[in-house]
């Protein structure tokens, strides 16, 4: 089928014809996010021999997308960029591949693969035949364009959002017309030392910086412990329903102020981020670009960790040894934020776990831990028990300001590690 010929109408499938169409070494695009479209899954759930010996590719979130759908089939395959506890027996099995980069490497990667097919949920179309992205506008451009086929699955309940992306009905193959929900998101309420956290991650911004966090409950009371602040903007991977407080008090104001590149919530949040030009949407290739990031004064990444060592080492996607998740947009930001003037890079994590026994401040990260920050891109460390500033400390200086936000049970052990460290440099 010819995409894009001139005065040539695509085709009406249904989903279930979709499918039917899938062969045997074909590397299909599905989108990730809020843009995975539910409607696809659930046809493959309803004819999964039609996954056999297909590749799946796109970026899928543990807690937000079930995402494994090279286990429709034995003989399904599936490219990945996050580890999904869903993912584990196939990648153990070699059918899933998984490919350790950033989103940057997501996107890069992305944009070279050879796509057979790429499947992309929209907008309905505008006067013109204009689809919108909608909520989530991170990776579908990065294969739409060079993509053998495509298909664009318009739901009515994809809002139209103001955005840098738009597809055209005339670039579609085919379209799909199909209501359903959207892929939603729920948040959990912090809890009391999150909250002192998040206290603590907060006086790392000023009035008028620009910030970027991810997601998850530290994020949600970083949101919440930002409501003093003023002339505040988003520059983020993406945005959840803790944004909204701050731009009903207006510490997040004006046209294009909230810059990101999905929406994760409610129907009702993805109405607001459509109805309000607050939002502005834009792909990994300008959210995550690091010269533009660098281009944007007083930017300040505040990202999560799992561990940090003495030495300002980070892990952040692995526990015991085993991977847990990826990078994600984290190196972006962070070099970006070091490169912006007057730039942080923050890194923010409760000192313990286990109730207590585990101390989460560690004298280095083991050989089982996987690096996902090296010492020279961390600024700043928080915890519930403050701030430890790197910049400009001495080894010596780092370690001991670090131990001073280490959980106080475990700050002797931490005292006595760093002692025998400190002669083997």
């Amino acid at each position: 089928m010819n995409a894009g010929a001139a005065g040539q109408h695509p085709a009406r499938l249904s989903m279930a014809e979709v499918v039917a169409s899938f062969e045997p070494r074909m590397t299909v695009f599905l989108g990730g996010l809020s843009g995975e479209s539910l409607a696809l899954r659930d046809a493959l759930r309803a004819a999964p021999d039609k996954a056999a010996g297909v590749r799946f590719v796109g970026v899928f979130f543990h807690g937000i997308n079930e995402g494994a759908y090279a286990t429709l089939h034995p003989q399904a395959r599936q490219r990945a960029y996050f580890m999904l506890p869903s993912f584990r027996p196939d990648f153990l099995d070699g059918r899933v591949e998984l490919l350790p980069v950033d989103y940057v490497g997501a996107w890069r990667d992305l944009s070279r693969l050879e796509i057979d097919l790429a499947i992309v949920q929209t907008s309905e179309p505008d006067e013109q035949g204009r689809l919108s992205l909608g909520v989530c506008h991170d990776f579908a451009p990065a294969v739409w364009s060079h993509a053998r086929r495509r298909i664009a699955h318009i739901n009515p309940a994809m809002p139209r959002t103001r955005g840098s992306v738009q597809v055209s009905l005339d670039d579609c193959d085919a379209v799909v017309e199909v209501g359903g929900e959207l892929v939603s998101y729920r948040e959990e309420s912090p809890n009391a030392p999150l909250a002192q956290l998040a206290s603590h991650a907060a006086g790392t911004v000023r009035n008028g910086d620009t910030i970027q966090l991810g997601i998850g409950r530290m994020v949600a009371a970083v949101f919440g412990a930002l409501g003093d602040h003023r002339n505040l903007r988003l520059h983020a991977g993406m945005a959840t329903q803790a944004v909204v407080p701050l731009v009903d008090r207006g510490v997040i104001r004006g046209a294009g102020s909230a810059n990101v590149g999905v929406a994760l919530g409610d129907a009702a949040f993805y109405q607001r981020v459509a109805q309000d030009e607050t939002f502005h949407f834009a792909p990994v290739s300008e959210t995550h670009d690091v010269r533009r990031i660098a281009a944007l004064d007083d930017f300040v990444a505040i990202n999560a960790a799992l561990e940090v060592d003495l030495l300002g080492q980070v892990n952040c996607d692995s526990l015991g040894g085993q991977l847990v998740a990826g990078v994600g947009g984290m190196p972006a930001f962070a070099g970006g934020a070091q490169l912006s003037r007057n730039g942080r890079a923050v890194f923010a994590l409760l000192s313990s776990a286990a109730r207590g026994t585990v101390s989460r401040i560690v004298p280095r990260l083991d050989s089982a831990a996987l690096v996902g920050a090296p010492r020279h891109l961390v600024d700043i460390v928080v915890t519930e028990h403050g701030v430890a500033d790197m910049r400009g400390a001495s080894l010596t200086e780092r370690a001991k300001r670090l131990i001073g936000v280490a959980a106080p049970e475990h700050r002797d052990a931490l005292r006595t590690a760093w002692g025998r460290m400190r002669t083997s440099f």
